[in-house]
């Protein structure tokens, strides 16, 4: 037997057993399917067999939503509420198995863009800055910017964030809307962050919304770690577009930041971890 059609029969099989699982533990079922975006992401190391049987059966059964507004609208409520903590919590080891190894590579680009350029920027802002990790390694590399602010909708994560890196005097989080925030408190000489999976939650006009606002503060940089859909073609279709069983947004980060007015420093893919996604990274400057 080929490896295609094995794979089928673990696929068929796999799925019975789930179905016949979720069926026989409807209560465990029900905790495993409590919200959406935490059954998607949930971290299957820290599953038994038979939970990730189930929750492989409990994605193929997940209703297709097709209206931007409420996928919008859900995403931002998990992602404001207490349940947001306990994911930052079960995916603290990517920081570790994906992060380091494979995104830290635009940050030594950044350095080199920085060194050409005449103005001194003195304000990190990373935008969905989740347990803080990624922002409290950006202060290490980047010993010449004095202030790291990292925005998150969560209130509860945020504080736990300033419990654990109160000794870092250079950091600061701040529970906040990102454009409500950039509005507010934006300012030139800014770096802006994001790290694999913020802005595919906001809808297209919002992102573009964001982009436009952030590049009237005057001078600043964009990094963007982001997931696109594997199957989404710029070039055929360049507009946003659904992917994933949460689902969220693929957009087209090189579009959008031109549009805005940003010229793009850098633009790369990789295939991500995931392996059915592709990881975008983004510079872009005004």
């Amino acid at each position: 037997m080929s490896i295609k059609p094995k794979l089928v029969l673990y696929q068929i099989l796999s799925g019975t057993l789930g179905n016949a699982l979720v069926f026989l533990r409807p209560e465990k079922a029900r905790q495993l399917s409590e919200n959406r975006i935490a059954l998607v992401h949930r971290n299957k190391k820290n599953m038994s067999i038979p939970e990730r049987l189930m929750r492989a059966a409990l994605l193929n059964k997940l209703d297709k939503i097709q209206d931007y507004d409420t996928i919008a609208e859900q995403n931002r409520n998990f992602w404001i509420n207490h349940s947001a903590t306990e994911l930052f919590s079960e995916l603290e080891d990517t920081f570790n198995t994906d992060f380091i190894p494979h995104c830290t590579f635009i940050f030594e680009l950044l350095k080199n863009e920085l060194s050409n350029q005449p103005e001194e920027f003195n304000t990190i802002v990373e935008i969905g800055t989740g347990n803080g990790d990624v922002l409290n390694y950006l202060s290490s590399e980047f010993p010449n910017i004095n202030h790291f602010i990292g925005i998150d909708l969560s209130q509860d994560q945020i504080e736990l964030n300033n419990g654990k890196y109160k000794a870092n005097k250079r950091l600061e989080f701040v529970a906040s809307d990102a454009l409500d925030w950039v509005r507010e408190n934006g300012s030139d000489q800014t770096i802006f962050v994001t790290s694999r999976g913020v802005l595919e939650y906001f809808t297209e006009p919002r992102l573009q919304e964001l982009f436009k606002v952030i590049h009237g503060l005057g001078k600043t940089i964009f990094i963007a770690i982001e997931p696109n859909g594997a199957d989404h073609n710029f070039d055929t279709n360049p507009n946003s577009q659904l992917y994933g069983h949460e689902p969220s947004f693929s957009h087209n980060y090189p579009k959008l930041f031109k549009t805005a007015g940003f010229s793009l420093w850098h633009f790369s893919q990789k295939v991500w971890y995931k392996a059915n996604d592709m990881q975008t990274f983004v510079g872009a400057k005004n």
